[in-house]
């Protein structure tokens, strides 16, 4: 079966402070703010919502095809996705852009600076859908250019295509009514809790409202697990143990891996939404988002020992 991931590629550049970004910074000041931060190096990681995404499922045996935008700056990311034997006819360059990029600065309390260059990103990736079965593809719109969130949604409910509805961290910059019409038809709409209550602000809508317009709402819960939502009923499934917590993020783009190749693989919404719960487990344990391993065996194995 087909699958479709759009969203973004980025680089995650991370940086550690070896002390308290408090101790730099006089409040009296605030106003006219000018510090430095001397840093102890800095490590690139590969990163995104589609990347990560299609990352995860390289590990669960699919070839899905990424739809996003790259900057002249990619050649290293092209090289990694190359090595994962995933496809890249759907990402389009943007020469004249860098690749979008997050640069996070974290001190010795855990505290956090980061700035994000969006890049190419800034532009929609124009993929051409000519040939699509629908009948034979599952597509996820998960937080990238805005222009091809709303674009795709359209198309694949022109197609009779079914999708993922994953709006995240773009939530605030999309129009309330092209948030509502991207959710209107999807077949399941995706977000932790918070999102979802910001989903629910900006629509107008309660969870019940919003479930008359998808089929179903899964709702992730961190450590909690997740709620997995339809008109009928709900039911939350626990998070999957990890051996070690080393760094949350990516854990719900590797959760939307797992739930893919679930559908894909024609299990139940319920099933598909605990081999989520499984992959984040894998991705919670390593620092970066495109950085744990898991074979085969290792999943189901530990698939059987939470479900």
């Amino acid at each position: 079966m087909n699958i479709l991931i759009s969203g973004s590629l980025a680089y995650d550049r991370i940086m550690d402070f070896p002390g308290r970004f408090a101790d730099h910074i006089l409040p009296e000041k605030i106003h006219i703010l000018n510090v430095c931060f001397t840093v102890n190096g800095l490590l690139e990681r590969f990163g995104g919502t589609a990347g990560n995404i299609a990352y995860t499922l390289s590990l669960l045996g699919e070839r899905p095809e990424i739809l996003a935008t790259c900057g002249r700056d990619f050649a290293t990311y092209r090289t990694w996705l190359e090595r994962l034997a995933l496809p890249q006819d759907g990402i389009r360059s943007i020469p004249e852009e860098l690749t979008a990029s997050a640069y996070i600065t974290t001190d010795k309390a855990d505290n956090q600076i980061t700035g994000f260059n969006p890049g190419a990103m800034k532009y929609p990736s124009n993929y051409s859908f000519d040939g699509l079965k629908a009948d034979d593809t599952l597509a996820i719109i998960s937080p990238g250019n805005t222009q091809d969130m709303i674009t795709y949604s359209r198309t694949y409910k022109a197609c009779g295509l079914d999708y993922i509805c994953d709006p995240g961290q773009q939530i605030p910059v999309i129009p309330v009514e092209n948030l509502a019409e991207m959710i209107q038809g999807a077949k399941i709409l995706i977000s932790n809790d918070y999102e979802l209550d910001l989903i629910q602000k900006h629509t107008g809508r309660s969870k019940a409202e919003l479930l008359e317009h998808t089929g179903s709402i899964i709702t992730t819960l961190g450590e909690m697990g997740a709620a997995v939502a339809t008109r009928d009923s709900e039911e939350t499934i626990p998070a999957a143990p990890a051996n070690t917590v080393a760094d949350p993020t990516g854990a719900g783009d590797a959760f939307r891996a797992g739930l893919i190749k679930g559908l894909v693989s024609g299990d139940e919404l319920l099933k598909a939404s605990q081999m989520g719960a499984v992959a984040a487990s894998f991705a919670v344990e390593v620092l970066g988002t495109q950085e744990h391993r898991f074979t085969p065996e290792e999943f189901w194995r530990r698939f059987d020992t939470t479900f």
